[in-house]
This record gives C-alpha cells, sequence and structure tokens, in this order.
C-alpha cells in the first residue's frame, strides 16, 4: 500500500471529492485508510449511564474507511500543494556495524512521481 499513516491526501472521488485530510490509521488487509475529515458518517450508540449519573450514547458523528484508490498523497512542492503518485526506488547505503565494520544495504524509498523527491 503507497498510502500510509500521517500522510496528507486529497480525496479524488466520492461525496467528498476535492478534500483534504491527515491518514489518521491505515488498514492494509482491506486495502482501507481512515481520513481526518473525510467520509464522515453518523453512528447510533446505545443510550446507557455512566459512573456519575450522565446519559452517554445517542446519534454521533464518525470517520468511515474509504477505499485507497479514491486517494492520492499531496506534497508541498515549491510553496505549492501537489497532487501526486508514489514511486519506490532502491538505494543502497553503508551501515557501520557495532565492530566497526562497514556492510552496504539496499532498502526501498518512497518519492513522488511528479516532484522526483523523497517523501
Amino acid at each position: 500500500m503507497n498510502i500510509k499513516k500521517g500522510d496528507l491526501v486529497q480525496v479524488i472521488t466520492g461525496k467528498d471529492k476535492g478534500l483534504q485530510g491527515k491518514v489518521i490509521q491505515a488498514f492494509p488487509e482491506t486495502e482501507k485508510v481512515l481520513v481526518e475529515g473525510v467520509n464522515r458518517v453518523k453512528k447510533h450508540t446505545k443510550v446507557g449511564q455512566s459512573v456519575r449519573g450522565s446519559k452517554t450514547g445517542g446519534i454521533i458523528t464518525i470517520e468511515a474507511p474509504v477505499h485507497v484508490s479514491n486517494v492520492m498523497l499531496v506534497v508541498e512542492h515549491e510553496g505549492a500543494k501537489v497532487v501526486t503518485r508514489v514511486g519506490y526506488r532502491r538505494v543502497e547505503e553503508e551501515r557501520t556495524l557495532a565492530d566497526g565494520s562497514k556492510k552496504t544495504v539496499t532498502r526501498s524509498v518512497r518519492y513522488a512521481k511528479r516532484t522526483g523527491k523523497d517523501i
């Protein structure tokens, strides 16, 4: 999944098209993300009583998950927010081990395809 927790995304389809928000939680198993302020739904909760005697429950508004294909990553480029796709590239880097020897390892780095900069 290209979108991770903490990313700024924009909704590209659906009732909330054009809205931007931060990813609160990602669900890779179902390929869905929970975006702040997007796809708000009403949920009916059972009315109960707390320890102090106040009533709880009723109708509350919460965010529901959105499929990851309906959002795109937003990055900052030259002072403007740009909607972009995500790419991966392999980068070799040298690490120093505990015994002082050096080891070359490769790792994946996410980058914005439109700007070419690392995320």
